[in-house]
């Protein structure tokens, strides 16, 4: 019988990338930033509804990311973390502003990513031909479905994890994306009703 050695951590997860950022390693900035960008931005996108404020409250959550010198709290997965930043960010905003502002057209996606041709609901974020119906779609969502929804499809977290990150109990979250996919599905699969959303 042979003794195994101690499973190592992997050096390219997110925690190990942050530290060796925070040691002085750019590469593992530059991985963290490839990995997380699009979503981050979808995200953002999504809730906001407004390409300029997101992209604002984008480059804003990684300036916070970069001048911090710490690390996620231990239970906390980076991805969460980041987002937390991204979303306090949005929110000080409307709670400077006094407003939210209606969502939108679609963002320039040539600035982050190419469409992506899938055909799940979920995933029709990134169909160019179907982004103003499902923007129509989405800006009819409450604000607590949208965001559970976009943390779901763009951020792809786990329903405990939207949980912990909005600070809302599990099967609240459930609910919510339960109703979000429901009312989505109904008005994709309905353009008429897209449109009157939309108009």
């Amino acid at each position: 019988m042979t003794d195994t050695p101690p499973a190592k951590v992997p050096a390219d997860t997110d925690a190990a990338l942050l530290r060796r950022y925070r040691q002085g390693d750019a590469e593992a900035f530059a991985l963290l930033y490839q990995r997380h960008r699009l979503g981050l931005f979808r995200f953002l996108c999504g809730l906001c509804g407004e390409p300029a404020l997101a992209e604002e409250i984008f480059q804003d959550t990684w300036l916070s990311l970069i001048r911090s010198d710490s690390l996620q709290r231990e239970k906390v997965l980076f991805k969460t973390w980041l987002y937390q930043i991204a979303r306090n960010r949005l929110i000080d905003h409307w709670r400077k502003h006094g407003k939210r502002q209606s969502l939108q057209d679609a963002y320039d996606e040539r600035l982050h990513a190419a469409p992506d041709e899938q055909a799940d609901p979920v995933q029709q974020l990134d169909l160019s031909r179907d982004r103003q119906r499902l923007q129509g779609a989405l800006d009819d969502l409450p604000l607590e479905q949208r965001e559970v929804f976009l943390l779901r499809a763009q951020g792809e977290f786990e329903l405990q994890e939207i949980a912990e990150l909005t600070h809302t109990p599990a099967e609240t979250v459930k609910s919510r994306l339960r109703y979000a996919l429901h009312k989505l599905r109904r008005l994709l699969a309905d353009p008429t009703e897209a449109k009157e959303v939309s108009a």
